[in-house]
C-alpha cells in the first residue's frame, strides 16, 4: 500500500521532468499523450507547463516526427491502411490535421492494392485464399477484417475480386457497409 501511494503522489517540476524523461526512455509519446499523463501527476499545473516547455526545447516532443514515424512503422511492420493509421493517430492524441498531412505525405507513393495483397499473405499464408473465400460468410470476414485494418473499400473490393468469384456478392458488401455502423 505504501509504495502504491508513493507511486501515484503528485509531483513537484524536476520530479516531472525525470518521470517525463523515464516515459520517453520506454517508447515514444505524442505531446498530447504525454501532457495528459504529466497533468494527472502534477503537483501545480503551472510546472506541467515548464516541464512541457523544457522537453520541446531539448527536441524530446515533437508531434510532426512522432506522426511521421508511427506512420511509417504502421506502414511499414504492421502493413495497416491509411484509415486505420488515421484512427490510431488520433488516439495517440495528435492533432487531425497534422495526423492527415502526415499520412498523406507518407503513403503518397503507396500502392494500397499492394499492400493489401500483402495483408492478405500474411494473415492467411496456410490457406488458398481462392478456397477460402469462395464461402460467403468467410469473403465478407475477410473484407470487413480489411476494412478494419484502414484500407479503402473500392481498393479492397478490387483486390478480392481476384480471389473470389462472387464480384456481385462484393459490391453490395461496400452498399451495406455504411448500414451497421451508423445504427451501431
Amino acid at each position: 500500500m505504501a509504495f502504491e501511494s508513493r507511486r501515484n503522489r503528485p509531483l513537484s517540476g524536476e520530479e516531472m521532468l525525470a518521470y517525463a524523461l523515464r516515459l520517453l526512455a520506454r517508447r515514444a509519446w505524442s505531446a498530447g499523450e504525454l501532457r495528459q499523463k504529466l497533468e494527472r501527476r502534477a503537483a501545480r499545473p503551472e510546472d506541467v507547463r515548464a516541464v512541457f516547455e523544457r522537453l520541446k526545447e531539448y527536441g524530446y516532443v515533437d508531434d510532426r516526427r512522432f506522426a511521421e514515424a508511427f506512420t511509417v512503422a504502421r506502414l511499414e511492420s504492421n502493413g495497416f491502411g491509411r484509415q486505420r493509421v488515421l484512427r490510431d493517430l488520433d488516439r495517440r492524441r495528435v492533432a487531425p490535421g497534422l495526423a492527415r498531412e502526415t499520412v498523406e505525405r507518407v503513403v503518397a507513393g503507396v500502392d494500397e492494392t499492394a499492400l493489401i495483397e500483402d495483408y492478405l499473405r500474411r494473415k492467411f499464408r496456410n490457406v488458398a485464399l481462392e478456397e477460402h473465400l469462395a464461402e460467403p460468410r468467410r469473403l465478407a470476414a475477410a473484407y470487413r477484417r480489411l476494412r478494419g485494418a484502414g484500407f479503402s473499400p473500392g481498393n479492397v473490393i478490387r483486390v478480392l475480386k481476384r480471389f473470389a468469384a462472387q464480384a456481385d456478392a462484393l459490391e453490395s458488401l461496400e452498399e451495406a457497409e455504411d448500414g451497421p455502423e451508423k445504427n451501431g
